[in-house]
């Protein structure tokens, strides 16, 4: 007799976004009180976050932001290449941009202006 197959989960986007949003800030090099600024969310929000204890509905404000925070990630890293770099064009002074990013991105107007300067600078590599 034929076992029926097993059916596996599927996993709960909000858990996969909070765990996503949590490692691209360490491989960014964000403390969690700059994630909670990005996000708009409390320190201890963002400490039940990083604990896996509060996840980010993609459809909330801070689930938006994640997931742009997310695309700057991506793009940031095809162009740079290793966590070290990206920390460095994060820390830097940016003419193009008119600071520096890890300042900027602490807004959500300088966080999409920011991911809009790198998917441009991609799109063109």
């Amino acid at each position: 007799m034929r076992q029926p197959a097993l059916e596996t989960p599927s996993p709960d986007p909000a858990a996969v976004l909070a765990k996503a949003v949590t490692r691209a800030a360490d491989h960014l090099g964000l403390p969690k009180v700059a994630l909670g600024r990005i996000l708009g969310l409390s320190q201890a929000t963002v400490t039940r976050l990083y604990q896996g204890r509060y996840r980010l509905d993609p459809a909330s404000k801070a689930g938006e932001l994640a997931l742009l925070l997310l695309r700057l990630f991506r793009s940031l890293d095809s162009i740079v290449g290793t966590p070290e770099a990206a920390r460095a064009w994060l820390e830097g002074e940016n003419l193009g941009l008119g600071g520096r990013p890890r300042d900027l991105i602490l807004g959500p107007r300088g966080l999409v202006h920011v991911t809009d300067y790198l998917d441009a600078h991609r799109a063109r590599g």
